[in-house]
């Protein structure tokens, strides 16, 4: 699939025009609840899929497939990342009403950030032979710590932020939706700044282990970056919806797990087998289902376990 130079223009023009329209809205508009924010994660999961149908009718399934393939595994993926910001806004005590605002400077750095990281890892794929198989390991390793419930540095911790707090110093205090404020006639930084630094070198730390898992459905730069795109957009929104819910779903991280193990076993193995676009897609989805299936059942259980335990027989 070659894509021409317009069609490159007119996505990359459309995909900033959505986000600056989510910008906008959200600046003029009342603070979200939690049913707003389920609304408009739907409408982008809508956008993303009539973006998918829409590849499809002009390139055909084969396209559109890999599309629905990279967006599925991405959107969940981000589920992690959800829970990783989470983290993050709670240990700095970032009150709710900010860090709706860093949730949208997050997206946009986090898109020009995975454009680039695509555009390096294309360019890494075509001129080194190998370089298929070194992603296939990163996302094999990936898959394999995932599932024994490890994670990577804190970003608090990070070298990122402890270059931030070296080169500019860190106020204790918040200043409104401001990164910087002016303490003694010295700029200063606002814990929302270090709260932002961190969210965004998470997303670097997720994307390492997601772009190559993308890589491994489908190697067309144009739906690596439009499946991620779109993914990302609706970050945000997801957050809100997820934030409170994530305990409900405990066997997630392990079907994401299994999802990232399976994808580097097939970029290692690329050369000897050749896995149908279908039958990826396909696992993306019965793996996912399975996954929330086995979580909500287990929820369930968990309830009536509560309930049959909670209950005291009445003495005569």
């Amino acid at each position: 699939m070659s894509v021409p130079l317009w069609a490159w223009s007119v996505t990359v023009v459309g995909v900033g025009l959505l986000l600056a329209g989510e910008l906008v809205v959200h600046r003029v508009a009342k603070p979200s609840g939690l049913r707003r924010a389920a609304v408009e994660s739907a409408l982008w999961i809508v956008v993303s899929l009539l973006f998918g149908v829409l590849l499809g009718v002009v390139e055909g399934f084969a396209v559109a497939g890999q599309y629905f393939s990279g967006y599925l595994l991405e959107k969940s993926l981000s589920v992690d990342n959800v829970l990783a910001f989470a983290l993050i806004f709670r240990s700095l005590a970032v009150p709710l009403e900010l860090q709706r605002g860093v949730l949208e400077w997050g997206v946009v750095g986090a898109l020009v950030l995975r454009g680039a990281y695509i555009a390096g890892g294309s360019a890494f794929i075509e001129h080194v032979s190998w370089a298929f198989y070194v992603f296939g390991a990163i996302v094999l390793v990936a898959g394999i710590r995932m599932g024994r419930g490890g994670a990577g540095a804190h970003p608090r911790r990070s070298l990122v932020l402890r270059t931030l707090r070296r080169v500019l110093p860190v106020s204790t205090e918040f200043s409104g939706r401001r990164f910087f404020t002016s303490s003694r006639g010295r700029l200063t930084a606002t814990p929302l700044l270090v709260a932002l630094v961190a969210i965004e070198a998470t997303d670097v730390l997720f994307a390492t282990d997601s772009i190559p898992a993308i890589f491994g459905v489908t190697t067309n730069v144009f739906v690596v970056f439009t499946s991620n795109a779109f993914a990302v957009l609706g970050l945000r929104s997801l957050y809100f919806v997820l934030a409170t819910a994530m305990g409900r779903f405990v066997y997630l991280t392990k079907g994401l797990a299994a999802l990232l193990v399976l994808i580097g076993v097939k970029m290692l193995l690329q050369s000897i087998v050749r896995v149908p676009t279908a039958i990826n897609l396909a696992a993306i989805l019965v793996v996912l289902s399975a996954s929330v299936g086995l979580s909500l059942a287990h929820e369930r259980r968990g309830r009536g376990d509560a309930s049959i335990g909670g209950h005291v027989p009445r003495s005569h």
